[in-house]
C-alpha cells in the first residue's frame, strides 16, 4: 500500500510541477518508459530513482516519500 501511494505522489507532484511524463524522465536521467511503470505501479521504484525524481522536481526526497497525505 504504501508503495501505490508512493506512486501517486510521484504522479502528484508531476502534474503541480506541470511535467509530462517524458519531461519529468528527461530531467531524472530515467527513461519515459521507467516514469510510467512507477506510476502505474507496475514496479516499485529504488531509492536512487526516487531521489533523481525529487531532485529534478525540485523537492525533497521527504516531501516526495512522505505519504501520510495521499489518499487511494
Amino acid at each position: 500500500m504504501i508503495n501505490d501511494k508512493i506512486n501517486q505522489k510521484i504522479k502528484l507532484e508531476r502534474m503541480k510541477k506541470g511535467f509530462s511524463q517524458e519531461k519529468l524522465a528527461n530531467e531524472a536521467g530515467l527513461s519515459r518508459n521507467a516514469i510510467w511503470k512507477i506510476e502505474s505501479g507496475r514496479v516499485r521504484p529504488t531509492v536512487d530513482s526516487l531521489e533523481k525524481i525529487a531532485e529534478a522536481l525540485e523537492i525533497d526526497f521527504a516531501v516526495l516519500t512522505d505519504v501520510s497525505k495521499v489518499d487511494l
